[in-house]
């Protein structure tokens, strides 16, 4: 009556079974990564569910993925908020930028800091972090009630003791915060033989591997929320920094995770170049 056969209504019916199926299966298995990850990406989760895919003959793609998750609300909205937290007018030395013309190749030859504000309703907390620049591992943190040079200073001895190449030469980046340029800082560097260098203009694409690790904290591990207290803070934040350099892939280490990247030198990593804005000038008359 409708001008379709038995076998091709009943053929309809168990694709549409197999698709239900297939999309519950997927769901799970993001629900279960979330459950670690809660707000990680829809192309990290597609890479992280690959083998699920496979072992289940699950055929979705990376559309599909995004598809099922949209229809579920389950997409990760993105939060956008910057706050300047660095001091760059003292008396104190500032250092050229070197790492605008080192291409980075390996893990430990360029570390980037950074300082970023955590709220709670005791007030605010400060993150001191060093991070390699090849691997996106934190090498480094400090958690503290100010921006003290001996707080920031602190997360640079962790980053120190957690060398895994302590014999390949290193450049320590960062902005020209007061912090950065004391001498408690600089000569922590100097006795380790690490190079200094700084930003030059107040342009956070300078220090962008730093402010993208500080977004993805607060953004994707819940660190951008208000806390109860300093002690729910901590608890949170080791558990962030273990689950991201541990378990979170990324884009630019080829998907995978900051651990993995810094245990080999030998692939490159994907450069994210800005975009540059043309200029047209008027014609002289």
């Amino acid at each position: 009556m409708f001008g379709y056969s038995k076998q091709a209504y009943y053929k309809h019916q168990q694709c549409k079974a197999r698709q239900l199926s297939a999309r519950h299966a997927a769901l799970a298995s993001v629900r279960h990564i979330r459950y670690a990850l809660p707000r990680i990406g829809t192309r990290k989760l597609y890479h992280m569910l690959q083998e699920d895919f496979d072992r289940y003959h699950l055929n979705i793609g990376r559309d599909k993925l995004f598809s099922i998750l949209r229809a579920e609300g389950l997409l990760v909205p993105k939060k956008r908020r910057y706050t300047k937290t660095t001091n760059s007018k003292h008396w104190m030395r500032k250092y050229a930028n070197l790492v605008k013309t080192t291409a980075v190749y390996r893990p430990e030859q360029v570390w980037v800091a950074d300082i970023t504000y955590i709220a709670t309703r005791e007030g605010f907390q400060f993150l001191h972090l060093v991070t390699d620049a090849y691997s996106k591992k934190i090498m480094g943190y400090r958690l503290s009630t100010g921006m003290s040079a001996a707080d920031t200073a602190d997360a640079l001895e962790m980053a120190i003791k957690a060398r895994t190449y302590p014999d390949q030469s290193l450049i320590h980046h960062s902005d020209r915060g007061l912090q950065y340029c004391s001498e408690l800082y600089t000569s922590i560097l100097r006795n380790n033989q690490i190079q200094i260098s700084m930003t030059e203009q107040s342009d956070p694409y300078e220090n962008a591997i730093a402010e993208r690790v500080n977004g993805i904290l607060k953004e994707e591990f819940g660190l951008g929320d208000c806390f109860d207290d300093v002690h729910q803070l901590q608890a949170q934040l080791q558990q962030s920094i273990q689950l991201y350099n541990h378990l979170r892939p990324h884009l630019s280490n080829h998907m995978l995770t900051p651990e993995q990247m810094h245990r080999q030198q030998k692939m490159p990593i994907k450069q994210y170049k800005k975009a540059q804005v043309k200029t047209v000038l008027p014609a002289l008359t």
